[in-house]
């Protein structure tokens, strides 16, 4: 909206949210708990705020259930809504595994999920099982524990962000976090998660072990709906695959952008590069000369204080990690491909040196 309206103060737009519209630094959430924040706290304009700032018609707590490309015609649950540009800006839900049930489980990926889970430990130290040694299991495990919590965090590979880090950067963030007092346990499936009488959260994990607490909280990755960009007949991998220039689908007149894109086939689900893709889409949309949007990786920074990791560039899976300096306050390291860097990994405190 910002970016549209930044180029025609005119053009009417309206906003379709599921939620209140208000507007609050989603980063925030997973460092919220400890800083002991309340959602008011989170908020930095309300909805209906942003509206009247920025002359949009807002529609609260309003579902999209159906689009249709051809007359252009937009249904929701508070009537059909007819547009000539359409943005689809929807994110990604919590990719929840069939054995951790919905209602077992606290899913963390907006500000009502963190929200419901606050109000959950309201009363007083809890004992809390995040499932998912990602980004998003590391950063709420550390905030749960500095808020007092004895948490558990369950992970299927031997050190937590296994998919990015090398096992050196790996290893030192396991050491950090049970200093730390997270009980970290690699190398565990969760089976199951079920409520006995008591109220507890008993999770059943593979080996057949059983472990007793009183909260879980899922951070098992994200996935994007499909059901609306297939019923459209939007091109579909991972994410509604769009042009990297312009954010256009593969249908005239819808644009997207954020966590429910896919470029090159790869979903994009990282907060960095957003007001880019914003302004290169409204120029498109608006057909206003424009370099258009150049994806990148962007850099990747792993928010604990027990131990910050910044990674920079494109990490190939393949190629090997070069230690380039090692003590025991910062591990530095990096990819090389012949003279180019591909990536490059600090690990620790201090500054780097030039």
């Amino acid at each position: 909206m910002e970016a549209l309206r930044a180029l025609d103060r005119d053009l009417p737009i309206t906003l379709v949210t599921a939620c209140s519209g208000d507007r609050y630094h989603k980063p925030e959430l997973s460092v919220a708990l400890s800083r002991g924040q309340s959602a008011d706290d989170l908020v930095r304009e309300s909805g209906s705020e942003a509206a009247r700032r920025l002359g949009v018609q807002l529609l609260p707590r309003t579902f999209v259930t159906g689009l249709s490309p051809q007359p252009r015609r937009l249904r929701t649950t508070r009537g059909t809504l007819s547009y000539t540009g359409l943005v689809l800006a929807m994110g990604a839900r919590p990719a929840l595994p069939e054995a951790l049930p919905e209602a077992h489980c606290w899913r963390v990926n907006d500000l009502a999920g963190w929200s419901g889970l606050q109000r959950a430990l309201a009363d007083g130290p809890a004992r809390v099982a995040v499932v998912g040694g990602g980004m998003v299991g590391c950063e709420l495990a550390e905030d749960l524990a500095r808020a007092g919590h004895r948490v558990s965090l369950l992970d299927r590979h031997a050190y937590p962000l296994a998919g990015l880090l090398p096992e050196a950067a790996g290893r030192r963030l396991l050491a950090a976090q049970r200093a730390l007092g997270i009980a970290v346990r690699p190398n565990v499936a969760v089976a199951g998660v079920e409520r006995n009488a008591a109220g507890e959260r008993v999770v059943q994990l593979a080996d057949g072990e059983r472990l007793v607490v009183d909260q879980v909280v899922a951070a098992t990755g994200l996935a994007t709906e499909p059901r609306l960009a297939r019923q459209a007949g939007l091109d579909f991998a991972g994410g509604i695959c769009v042009d990297g220039r312009t954010l256009a689908t593969s249908v005239p007149g819808i644009f997207a952008l954020g966590d429910c894109i896919a470029i090159e086939g790869q979903p994009c689900r990282f907060i960095e590069p957003l007001a880019r893709q914003a302004e290169a889409l409204a120029h498109a949309l608006l057909e206003r000369d424009h370099p258009g949007y150049r994806h990148a990786a962007p850099v990747v920074r792993l928010k604990t204080r027990q131990l910050p990791i910044t990674l920079s560039g494109r990490p190939d899976p393949d190629a090997d990690w070069v230690t380039v300096s090692d003590d025991a306050e910062r591990l530095e390291m990096e990819q090389r491909q012949g003279e180019r860097v591909l990536a490059t990994l600090s690990v620790g405190a201090g500054r780097r040196a030039a």
